[in-house]
């Protein structure tokens, strides 16, 4: 497993349009990923529903953890998700 601490690049945080876009592509990844905010409980983060609950917003450090093949890479991409600003 490897992890990573990222700090949310969204100016409204992730919101719907975010959110989307970061759980298809941890969906698409075909690696088990989680995301919890620093302090909290990590959810699936293929999980909508689940990334929405935790409540990010701009500037929030998350963690997320990424199990499978090509663990590295799959992380690189979704940390690049979460720290452009999809609010421009």
């Amino acid at each position: 497993m490897v992890e990573r601490t990222v700090r949310i690049g969204s100016t409204h945080g992730l919101h719907a349009r975010p959110a989307k876009l970061f759980t298809q592509a941890a969906a698409a990844s075909g690696a088990t990923v989680t995301i919890a905010k620093t302090g909290g409980k990590a959810v699936n983060a293929a999980s909508i529903l689940g990334v929405i609950s935790l409540g990010i917003d701009h500037g929030d450090e998350v963690t997320l953890a990424v199990e499978g093949d090509a663990a590295d890479t799959v992380l690189d991409q979704l940390t690049e998700l979460l720290l452009t600003d999809h609010d421009e």
